[in-house]
Order: structure tokens, then sequence, then C-alpha cells
């Protein structure tokens, strides 16, 4: 029996339409006031966490690392872009997407500069010194007031983010990452976390490829940043504490090391989980932790493990076994 593929140009028109579809309808639901304040801030926290997670998951979940200063490079572009929006050099769409260029490219240097040392060291020593340049971070930031406006904060931003451009910039994240990836690059940075040594042996430049991973990791966090800045329409240090890494941390531990569509549901759920348990105030944060422990201790690889999701792979395995149901009720006939 010939088994039931689907043509590669075929793949990109069901994915194609699908996005187009996910857009048009959640650009529509936004729109039409369906949803209240509340809920269409939580959906555009989702996008925000979602670009954060899967960014962190470069590092985290490919290259092996263990970051804790993501909330830095969060900082770092969110404060670019507002410094740059405020500025008034562009205006309109130019202006947008400038910020978020300006921003990205901002902690994508930090992240080579910070990467360079830090990514020498392993395990704990790098957690420590990352969440360490998180932290000098956020002090640079409260001590430059005439820049970043101090612990009073940055006031005035242009309000810039919306579900559209934000969602886009979901989707372009995304399949950024899993190109990368699928490359002889991405190869490279997953050979790093199966066996550095062997990896190094046969010839992979393991700085090169730790610092490539690290950056392109900062360069989608200091986006995600840019977006924070233009969703409150103010920026003060105190949210780019190292609690803000770990809570990235957290959304990539739970969806899974290394799996795209888990960093995605993850951050999705642990986004929305304040909205859903709005009744149950007194105990939120003992239902969150349980739901963390439960789901380590039953499955410690994650909610996805490292399983990427793939409609073209489903559809096939769809296709295959209709036949299948089809040659057995012919062969019954």
């Amino acid at each position: 029996m010939k088994e039931f593929r689907i043509p590669m140009p075929a793949r990109y028109g069901i994915n194609l339409a699908l996005i187009a579809m996910f857009l048009i309808t959640g650009n529509g639901v936004m729109t039409s006031g369906m949803l209240s304040r509340a809920q269409g801030a939580i959906v555009i926290e989702v996008g925000i966490f979602i670009i954060l997670a899967v960014s962190l998951n470069v590092v985290a979940g490919y290259l092996g690392q263990l970051p804790l200063g993501h909330a830095g490079f969060m900082a770092v572009g969110a404060y670019s872009a507002a410094i740059f929006w405020r500025s008034d050099v562009l205006s309109g769409v130019p202006s947008i997407i400038g910020g978020l260029l300006v921003a990205g490219l901002m902690a994508a240097i930090f992240g080579i500069i910070i990467g360079i040392p830090a990514l020498r060291l392993k395990g704990d020593y790098l957690a420590i010194i990352t969440l360490g340049f998180g932290e000098i971070i956020r002090v640079v930031i409260i001590n430059l007031p005439q820049i970043t406006g101090g612990t009073p904060g940055l006031l005035n931003i242009p309000r810039h983010t919306n579900f559209l451009l934000l969602y886009v910039c979901v989707i372009i994240t995304c399949a950024v990452i899993h190109m990368m990836m699928k490359s002889r690059h991405g190869r490279a940075i997953l050979s790093l976390r199966e066996n550095e040594i062997a990896a190094e042996s046969c010839g992979v430049k393991t700085t090169y490829y730790k610092v490539m991973a690290f950056s392109l990791s900062a360069f989608f966090a200091g986006v995600a940043g840019a977006f924070y800045a233009g969703t409150l329409g103010m920026l003060t240090p105190g949210p780019f504490n190292f609690m803000k890494s770990i809570n990235i941390l957290v959304m990539v531990v739970l969806g899974g090391m290394g799996s795209m569509m888990g960093s995605v549901i993850a951050a999705s759920i642990l986004t929305a989980l304040p909205l859903l348990m709005q009744g149950l105030n007194d105990y939120r944060l003992i239902i969150y932790a349980l739901m963390l422990i439960i789901v380590m201790i039953f499955k410690p690889s994650g909610l996805m493990g490292t399983y990427d999701f793939s409609l073209s792979r489903i559809l096939e395995k769809a296709g295959n076994w209709m036949m299948t149901r089809g040659d057995k009720k012919g062969g019954v006939a």
C-alpha cells in the first residue's frame, strides 16, 4: 500500500491558511468588543510571554544551558523601544517597526556581550552569572533617571501594541526559530546539548554556536520587551526582577525542554491562569504551585516532552489510517 504524503507546497499552503484564519478571527474578536478589558489584556500578555518562553527555549531547551537573566534582555528591549518611540524620530508604521528592531538589536548586543564570557561556564555557574546580569541591568536603569526615568519610571510611551502586530511577531518568532533548528546551525546547537566534547571534536565551533543561540534568544526577548512597553504606556524597573526570569523558565520547563509547542502551551496556560482563578484569590497560589508539582512528578519531561506539533504529520497519519481502513473493508468485501 502506498503511504499517503502531503506535498511540501500543500503543507505551506495549509499552514498559511490556518495562520491567516487565526489572525483574522482573533483580530475580529479583539476589535469587536466581545472580550472585556481584562480578557483582552490577558490575550496580549499571552502573546508576549509566548515570545519570551519560545526564545528562552533556544538556550534552555535546544542548547541545554540554564540562563536566569531573560528579564534583563526584556528590560533592555523595553527601554530601548520606549526611548526610540518617545524621541519621534519616525512616525507611523516605520516608527513601530523601527522600535521593535532597535529593541531586538540592543538586547542581542547585550546577549553577545554577556554570552561570550558567561557561556564558558555551565550549570549553576551560568545561572548565577546570568542572574547577576539581570540584576545589574535593573540597577543601571534605576541609576540613569535622565535616560530611563529611574525608579519613578518612564511615562508617556506610545501604545503601539495590538493583537495583529503582536501575533504576527509571535508567528515570525516561532517560524525563525523552527527554521534555524532544522538547519545545520540548529543541528550544531543540538549536538552541543547532547555532548559538547564530542561535538567540538567533530569540528563544531562551540563558542560561536553558543553565542549565536544566546544572542538570538536575547533578540526576541528584546522584541517581547518592546511589546510590553507598548502595552502599558509606562515602564518601571520593578517588574524586571529575577522572579520574572524564573517565571519564564518555569514556562519552558513545564512545557518541555526543547519543545516549541510545549512552550506555547505552558505560556498560554500560566499567563491565563490568574484570570481563570479570579474567584479563588485565597487559594490561587496554592493551586498554581500544586499544578506545577503534579506535572513535575508525573511528567518530569514537561507537558510535551521534546515533541513538536506538526499539522501535516497529523493529517498524513489520519490519511494513512483512513486508507488502511478502506483496504481492510475492501479485503473483507
